[in-house]
């Protein structure tokens, strides 16, 4: 029996579909610099983007590798720390009562207020913005996850209560399994949150020379007037984080895709 056409398919459409919309609006870019001849200090093409992204390849990737480094140490931190609080969280409904507006409170303060105290009081400057970072990235893994420990079948957990079963049972057999979707929906949220507090930590930390990150490639750039570099960094950073949804969305798959009804469904 044939399969359906190609492009019909919903696997090739979520990835034809977003880059026939690219190309497109890479296109009206190109044409619109040429046209109106737009100098390159003001906005650039995109093929100059790319131009400058090879020759400049060397400050540029490195920088990425900072930049990199510092979002995947935040978001293996508040990673860590995000479940281990829901777990916290979920024992005890006055324990949630009592702190969880303090993590609401991490959530609402501006990281720009707060980034300058925590590297003062930090002198690694690399621990100093991953601490930064990992605040951004927090509450969505606190909220989510918390969300779902506490989104059970009141059924089951009569069941298991009738059995008698343990906190510990009742965690790992019933409350962590019923999180999982929760959970990694907070992933893919958390990572371009860990991503963008990476970046604005190296904005607040000024630093230079070797180890500096992207955020430092692009004031450099603006001090420069190296509009085609900073563009180039711009993209870089938009690529990180796409690759970050995608690797959080696979994985979200490799866990879910063959029991949990939202990966299950192709509509």
């Amino acid at each position: 029996m044939k399969g359906p056409p190609l492009l019909s398919q919903p696997r090739v459409q979520r990835v034809l579909y977003p880059v026939l919309i690219g190309v497109v609006l890479v296109a009206l870019w190109q044409w619109m610099v040429v046209a109106m001849e737009l100098p390159p200090y003001l906005v650039p093409s995109p093929f100059l983007m790319v131009q400058t992204l090879v020759t400049d390849w060397a400050p540029l990737g490195n920088a990425l590798l900072v930049t990199l480094k510092i979002t995947l140490l935040s978001f293996l931190l508040a990673t860590v720390a995000g479940v281990l609080i829901s777990f916290l969280f979920v024992q005890s409904k006055r324990i949630e009562t009592a702190l969880f507006p303090y993590a609401v409170l991490l959530q609402v303060t501006p990281i720009v207020a707060v980034a300058p105290l925590i590297i003062i009081w930090v002198k690694n400057p690399v621990a100093a913005m991953t601490v930064c970072a990992a605040l951004v990235a927090l509450f969505p893994i606190i909220s989510n996850t918390t969300l779902g420990l506490r989104s059970i079948d009141p059924d089951l957990q009569s069941y298991f209560k009738l059995n008698r079963a343990t906190r510990w049972q009742q965690l790992v057999r019933l409350r962590i399994p019923s999180a999982l979707p929760y959970f990694f929906g907070g992933l893919r949220i958390s990572s371009g949150l860990a991503l963008i507090g990476a970046v604005v930590a190296e904005f607040v930390a000024g630093t230079g020379g070797s180890g500096a990150g992207l955020a430092y490639q692009i004031l450099q750039a603006g001090f420069q007037l190296n509009i085609p570099r900073m563009f180039a960094a711009l993209l870089l950073i938009s690529l990180t984080g796409v690759a970050l949804f995608v690797l959080m969305a696979w994985l979200t798959k490799l866990a879910l895709g063959s029991w949990h009804a939202s990966e299950l469904s192709q509509d």
